[in-house]
């Protein structure tokens, strides 16, 4: 097979009327494309065996072999070329059931030639994302092990290549994301993918501390230094010498320990608890934050130079909500992990548990995905993950959809969404009850849920 074009796509037109061939040849060519053609199915597989395709354009409705036989047979022969299927009114079932398999989008005829162009240019826009996402992650794994940051989303990929680029270096590193994002597990995996992997890693809950204890807790005291202290004691700093110190929510730190805090920053030594030697220590700081530290900075709660200090690099961790495309890549990782440790043969989760999971807005995130996948493997008695096996607010937070909002107009397909969802929402998911319901097949139900 021959390699991939760099210097421009190639693509495959696949359809057995000559015509729309010519055409689309014609159009496509002009717009910067390597352009072949395949007069039905059976030529579009040959050709498939001996070249390389970035795009296949196929109709879905042919004499020799259909559209769905391209789809499946470049599934096998060529995993990494993306598939557009083209169809007919009356066979949109079909593209819908395509899709599903793996094709990317499909075009209804009589088509337009600007969508056609706009959704090859889709295509190759997410074949340029999903190949960054492999190189990076692949880069990832070999190089530094980086495996239980998961994500597929634009946002966990720039997560992916800052990790990436900042972990063999000194800087500080601050860490900014709600609550159940995964900053500490971000920050661990940047020490042990760091030269200082063999060195202590050391969090540190700010919050959890009141200021006197704080700073007994990091920089350590000297006997006589207050009433108990007995002897010499090091603090976390001296603990994580050579290492990493994480400091999570680092804005609850008192501005008395901040100034402390900037002088390691500053000068990488630090003063025990009563004494007046100075120590130097080799520590580097991750910190974290559930809030953004600019505003703190400016209404004077924290030190404007210490915030300069920790900001050298941020990395941004989304929200669950925002990256709803890793939810199911998310659940499997974690059913598979607990289904492990528990010692149970739970397969995969339901299509009907799956869908609300993608539904709930998880306040809690990723951590709160996890509790819930673990839950779910525990109480399960079945070999798949089942809506009842989910925590009931997840099914009370779906009943708070309107079908039609007061005051508002919506166009009848937003309606038509709506209610497809209040009926899943009092089937508890299950698409075969609410298709009855609705008097529609599966594959009617999936389209109409796939509207934008």
């Amino acid at each position: 097979m021959e390699p991939i074009n760099k210097a421009s796509p190639h693509l495959l037109v696949v359809d057995d009327d000559p015509v729309t061939l010519n055409l689309l040849k014609e159009v496509l060519t002009k717009e910067g494309y390597k352009v072949d053609t395949a007069l039905g199915g059976e030529e579009a597989i040959s050709q498939g065996m001996d070249h390389f395709f970035d795009i296949i354009i196929t109709d879905v409705r042919m004499g020799d072999k259909d559209g769905m036989e391209v789809l499946r047979s470049f599934k096998k022969i060529s995993p990494e070329t993306t598939v557009i299927m083209i169809t007919a009114f009356g066979s949109i079932e079909t593209a819908i059931e395509a899709i599903r398999k793996g094709a990317f989008d499909y075009i209804s005829k009589p088509f337009k030639l600007e969508e056609i162009k706009i959704t090859i240019r889709r295509a190759l826009e997410q074949r340029k994302l999903l190949q960054e996402n492999k190189f990076y992650r692949q880069e990832l794994l070999s190089k530094y092990q980086f495996k239980n940051v998961i994500g597929r989303t634009p946002q966990m990929l720039q997560v992916y290549k800052t990790i990436a680029k900042v972990a063999d270096t000194k800087s500080t590193v601050l860490l900014c994301g709600e609550r159940g994002t995964g900053k500490e597990l971000v920050a661990r995996s940047i020490h042990y993918n760091s030269l200082r992997n063999n060195c202590p890693f050391i969090p540190v809950d700010c919050a959890s501390l009141v200021e006197t204890l704080m700073e007994n807790e990091l920089f350590g005291h000297v006997r006589g230094a207050f009433t108990g202290a007995d002897s010499t004691k090091k603090g976390l700093f001296e603990e994580a010498d050579g290492g990493t110190l994480f400091l999570d929510e680092v804005s609850n730190l008192s501005l008395s320990m901040q100034t402390k805090l900037l002088r390691f920053l500053q000068e990488h030594e630090i003063k025990r608890v009563g004494g007046m030697e100075s120590i130097k220590v080799d520590v580097r700081v991750i910190a974290a934050t559930n809030q953004p530290l600019e505003p703190l900075a400016k209404n004077g709660k924290l030190r404007e130079d210490l915030f300069d200090r920790l900001n050298v690099v941020s990395i941004i961790l989304p929200p669950l909500r925002e990256r709803k495309e890793d939810i199911p890549l998310l659940a499997n990782h974690f059913l598979h992990k607990f289904s492990e440790e528990n010692k149970k043969s739970i397969s995969h989760i339901s299509p009907e548990a799956l869908e609300i999971l993608l539904q709930y807005s998880w306040p809690g995130n990723v951590r709160e995905l996890e509790h819930t996948i673990e839950r779910a493997v525990i109480l399960s008695i079945h070999p798949i993950i089942l809506p009842e096996d989910l925590p009931r607010k997840m099914f009370e937070e779906m009943k708070e959809v309107e079908i039609l909002p007061p005051e508002k107009l919506l166009p009848l397909k937003e309606i038509e969404k709506r209610y497809v969802l209040k009926v899943l929402q009092e089937t508890k998911g299950n698409k075969k009850k609410a298709s009855e319901i609705l008097g529609i097949d599966r594959t009617t139900l999936y389209r109409i849920l796939e509207k934008e």
